[in-house]
């Protein structure tokens, strides 16, 4: 067996113990499991126990990557964009990234952070993935407000991927917008396939096999994003790119039901690959550099606060109440799994150090523990008060 197989091994064991460990908390702290993957990985990888080597799992690692986005992209209702709270989360997020490039161009100028371009794009994003399981527990989706926390979450995770394509990407702006503008050339392409060839035939052959041992409808799926991975690696980008690009190519074009061909994607997706990616993001952080700057974590989870929360205040005020935009700005500023991300692609470029990445990523560990928790907190007393408005109106009757 190869060395390598042990280090695995061991990755494995914290994939299969998080959800168990989340499962033992109690309702009422809503830990995603990203954080305990990433606390897994901390402590089993060099700067703890050492029973685990990063390396060995890095290819495993960068597939996960793929699957995260591929999914992100795969789940996008291009009809959200067009519906107005689609549009309000547009014009959020957009004023979001002008008061972080500002903010950040401060802090660079002053040499407080590196990776200016890394850390704005960062301080945008939401985790609308992490989100959507705790908004469902606690009664916060299928409604009004639930649509509007949906588009805002899409267009945080849809923004930062499009901006860190053109801003991190090959050479400079012009370079990268040219390649970028070949890369969707290329994907369009991918999608046409099925109307030029005899797609009632093929269709129907995949579909025969897609729940046979051949998987058809998986292996394409696959496929597909290994494709886009390696061209937009070609052209100067990173895979978020290409996996993100993929899981829209797959939902406009893949036989047979979409929902199916999901549950496979999250069966492969959720059950083996994502989780081995945050487990190695906790191997490969910098846990020296927070413990030594712990003020600058506080500092990066505020800036989030401010920087992609706060506007939610003022944009949707003609759309919700009070106390349900404060949700909505604590919501949108919980970040993790796309900062996560975006740090690994500045690092790997060599835009960010792991100092700092350590410190951006603690800062998001810190948005998911606290920001869902009040909103949490605010919901259950919303619900309080209706409930007290009806007793009361039942008593009156």
């Amino acid at each position: 067996m190869p060395a390598e197989f042990s280090s695995l091994v061991v990755v494995m064991v914290v994939v299969a113990i998080a959800p168990v460990l989340v499962g033992l908390l109690p309702a009422r702290l809503p830990l995603p499991q990203v954080v305990v993957l990433l606390l897994g990985g901390i402590l089993i990888g060099p700067e703890v126990t050492a029973w685990a080597t990063p390396s060995d799992i890095e290819l495993l690692a960068s597939i996960g990557l793929g699957f995260l986005f591929l999914l992100a992209g795969y789940e996008l209702d291009p009809a959200l964009l067009r519906r107005r709270a689609g549009v309000i989360a547009e014009r959020s997020w957009l004023l979001s990234l002008g008061v972080a490039a500002v903010l950040v161009a401060v802090l660079y100028a002053t040499g407080v952070v590196t990776a200016p371009f890394v850390i704005s794009i960062g301080l945008t994003t939401t985790a609308l993935g992490t989100l959507l399981p705790i908004m469902r527990d606690n009664g916060m989706l299928g409604s009004r407000f639930g649509d509007y926390i949906f588009g805002a979450g899409t267009i945080g995770e849809i923004g930062p991927i499009i901006a860190m394509a053109l801003f991190l990407g090959a050479g400079g702006t012009l370079v990268s917008i040219a390649a970028l503008v070949l890369f969707v050339s290329l994907a369009v392409a991918l999608t046409l396939i099925p109307k030029v060839s005899n797609s009632d035939r093929l269709g129907a052959i995949l579909l025969k096999r897609e729940h046979s041992t051949s998987q058809s409808t998986l292996r394409i799926a696959i496929v597909v994003l290994f494709l886009l991975l390696l061209a937009a690696s070609d052209l100067g980008f990173e895979s978020v790119l290409g996996a993100f690009v993929a899981g829209m190519i797959l939902r406009r074009w893949s036989p047979g039901e979409v929902h199916r061909l999901e549950l496979k994607l999250d069966a492969v997706g959720y059950g083996f690959f994502i989780p081995i990616f945050f487990v190695y993001s906790g191997m490969t952080l910098d846990i020296a550099s927070i413990s030594e700057g712990p003020l600058l974590v506080v500092g990066f989870a505020a800036a989030v606060l401010v920087i992609r929360g706060l506007p939610a205040l003022f944009f949707y005020r003609k759309e919700l109440p009070m106390i349900e935009r404060v949700q909505l700005m604590f919501l949108t500023a919980t970040t993790l799994p796309l900062l996560i991300a975006l740090t690994e692609v500045g690092v790997a470029k060599g835009r960010m150090t792991g100092a700092m990445q350590a410190s951006v990523v603690g800062a998001g560990v810190l948005t998911v523990l606290v920001f869902p928790l009040v909103a949490v907190t605010l919901q259950r007393r919303k619900a309080g008060t209706t409930t007290d408005r009806v007793s009361t109106s039942a008593v009156e009757d």
